[in-house]
C-alpha cells in the first residue's frame, strides 16, 4: 500500500540545516494499524505530511498504491489526496459555520456524488460514530471527543484506502482520547482502512497493531504486535 525507500527531507533555518528524516525507509500494508511514535522533533510529522503529500522530498522515493509522490505535480497530489487519503487533525479543523452533517457532507459535494447518496453515506456514518442526533449542531455545540468523531467522519465519508491521523488524541482527556481510539479501531476493522498515527501518546502507541520509533530523522524500532 505504501512504499518508502530512503526518503530524506532537509529544513533550513538561516544558515542551519536542520536534518528532519535521515534515509526513512518503511513499508506500510493495507489494513495496518501503525503508530509513528518519537519525541518532538523526532520527524514523525514531517514523515506522515510526506506521505500525504502535503510536503516534499529532498531524497528517496514514497509510493502509494502503485504512484510515485515525487513524480506528481501540485495538481496530481491535490487529486490524489482528494481520492485516496483521509486526515484527522489534533485541532479537529472543523469548519465552525458548518454544522457536523455539512462538515462531513462536504467532502462528498467535491467529488459530484448524488444528492441522496451524500445524505445517505452522511447519516449512516455519523451514526456509527455515535453522532445520531447531533448532526444539527455546529462544533461549537459539540465537546472535544465529539469534534474529533466528526472529524474521523469526514476523514472516512469517502471510503479512502489509507487515514492520516497526526496527533489524534492530543487536546483530549484520557478517557475520550481512549474511546476515540478504539471507534477508530473498530472502522480500521470494518473497513480494512490503513491507519497512520503520527503520536508521542503512550495509550495511541499500546494500542497500534505497529509501533515505528523515531528518533532524530531515523527509523531506531519496528515492532509488529499483529
Amino acid at each position: 500500500m505504501i512504499k518508502i525507500e530512503n526518503v530524506i527531507r532537509d529544513y533550513h533555518a538561516g544558515e542551519t540545516v536542520v536534518h528532519a528524516l535521515r534515509g526513512v525507509s518503511l513499508d506500510i500494508d493495507q489494513g495496518e494499524f501503525i503508530s509513528i511514535a518519537g519525541p518532538s522533533g523526532s520527524g514523525k510529522t514531517t514523515l506522515l505530511n510526506l506521505i500525504g503529500c502535503i510536503d516534499a522530498l529532498d531524497g528517496g522515493e514514497i509510493e502509494i498504491k502503485g504512484e510515485k509522490v515525487s513524480t506528481m505535480g501540485k495538481k496530481d497530489k491535490t487529486n490524489f489526496r482528494r481520492i485516496n487519503l483521509g486526515f484527522i487533525f489534533q485541532t479537529y479543523n472543523l469548519i465552525p459555520v458548518l454544522t457536523a452533517y455539512e462538515n462531513v457532507s462536504f467532502v462528498l459535494s467535491l467529488l459530484d456524488i448524488p444528492e441522496d447518496e451524500v445524505k445517505k453515506r452522511t447519516m449512516d456514518l455519523l451514526k456509527e460514530v455515535g453522532l445520531e442526533g447531533m448532526e444539527h449542531r455546529r462544533p461549537s455545540r459539540l465537546s472535544g471527543g465529539q469534534q474529533q468523531r466528526v472529524a474521523i467522519a469526514r476523514a472516512l465519508i469517502k471510503n479512502p484506502d489509507i487515514v492520516l491521523a497526526d496527533e489524534p488524541t492530543a487536546n483530549l482527556d484520557s478517557k475520550t482520547g481512549e474511546d476515540i481510539l478504539k471507534l477508530m479501531k473498530q472502522m480500521n476493522k470494518k473497513h480494512n482502512t490503513t491507519f497512520v498515527f503520527s503520536t508521542h501518546d503512550k495509550m495511541v502507541m499500546d494500542y497500534a497493531d505497529r509501533l515505528v520509533l523515531l528518533h532524530d530523522g531515523q527509523i531506531m524500532s519496528d515492532e509488529r504486535r499483529a
